[in-house]
């Protein structure tokens, strides 16, 4: 594990992004998840004009840009622990071969600074 967040690198998304409970899909929507329960969509904030029921501001989006394969254990743990021995409060979603987390943007500059001492390395 520690070898792989030598090599590893994240980018922080330019935009801020809303996570909102939805009545349906909503277009441009960087995720769109649906259970049996509700709609969950993460989007660009300054793109949501309808249909939201509960909604939660201001979060940027970091994604590590490896691939990360299926049998990786641990990983999102090193990350979540580190950055909760912080104080930071994080949002996971993962894609096919990589995983994106969320921070608040009032706790970016000490989310990046915190994987930086893992070894990450930030994409600019």
């Amino acid at each position: 594990m520690i070898d792989f967040f030598k090599n590893g690198k994240f980018y922080v998304w330019k935009e801020v992004f809303a996570v909102v409970k939805s009545k349906k899909p909503l277009a441009d929507a960087f995720a769109v998840i649906q259970d049996k329960n509700e709609t969950t969509v993460i989007i660009d904030q300054s793109k949501i004009i309808e249909d939201v029921i509960e909604i939660e501001k201001d979060w940027k989006i970091l994604t590590f840009e490896m691939v990360l394969p299926f049998g990786l254990v641990g990983f999102l743990a090193a990350i979540s622990g580190a950055l909760a021995d912080e104080g930071i409060s994080i949002f996971v979603m993962s894609a096919y071969s990589t995983d994106h987390i969320l921070v608040k943007e009032k706790d970016l500059p000490k989310a990046i600074s915190k994987l930086k001492t893992l070894g990450l390395s930030t994409i600019q």
